[in-house]
């Protein structure tokens, strides 16, 4: 039993990094996140002509069509004020790499949190509230450093950063666009800086309470 105690809880320790990541990204993929990413101070204008209401819809509908159980022709029906297609072929195929990459995401995120719920009431059914937090504490701990290299990665070089990620994620060229294409005017390369620089800090900052709670709570057993 103490051995599997321990490979349980060091499972623990070691997948709160993902767990506290794919919150925080839950929590930008949001409409109050985009609500805030288009008035942050600097955030380029459309230089082909979207106002800052016709961004704000048509991100906030392809944001649903990520999240929904719809296929492609939720957007491939859709038309801009021009009569032009909301996104052209490659674009709807990188929309449809993209909701398999976010859906998958949910399912592990989900899937985490109620492996944290299940192995948190074992550990008090069992008496190891001490060794239970404790790993949340040491997860904590190694959530910050490994966010915060990858905010040294943005603060060097989000270029390079972004251009990984999505090798990482995407098969190919198929992420890339031009400057006039629906995405990159919807999302440009300043939403994505601002999202990886939120998605960062907001993971600290639980990764932190984690640490730090961890820590005090494993104190009282």
């Amino acid at each position: 039993m103490k051995g599997t105690s321990r490979w349980l809880f060091g499972l623990l320790t070691v997948l709160l990094p993902l767990l506290l990541i794919t919150t925080s990204i839950r929590v930008l993929l949001t409409p109050l996140y985009l609500q805030v990413a288009y008035r942050l101070p600097g955030f380029p204008p459309d230089p082909f002509g979207f106002t800052p209401e016709e961004r704000l819809y048509w991100a906030n509908y392809s944001l649903t069509y990520l999240l929904n159980q719809a296929d492609i022709s939720f957007l491939s029906s859709q038309t801009l004020s021009n009569g032009q297609p909301l996104y052209n072929p490659r674009e709807l195929r990188h929309m449809v790499d993209v909701k398999n990459l976010v859906q998958l995401m949910i399912r592990v995120w989900i899937g985490l949190l109620l492996l944290y719920l299940l192995l948190g009431l074992w550990a008090w059914r069992t008496r190891q509230n001490r060794a239970f937090w404790l790993a949340i504490s040491r997860g904590g701990w190694l959530t910050t450093g490994f966010v915060l290299l990858i905010l040294l990665g943005v603060a060097i070089s989000f270029n390079w950063l972004f251009t990984a990620f999505h090798h990482l994620f995407f098969e190919g060229d198929t992420w890339l666009f031009y400057y006039s294409d629906t995405l990159i005017r919807l999302f440009p390369l300043r939403f994505w800086q601002d999202a990886f620089t939120a998605m960062g800090l907001l993971t600290i900052g639980m990764a932190l309470v984690a640490a730090l709670g961890g820590q005090r709570l494993a104190q009282r057993y």
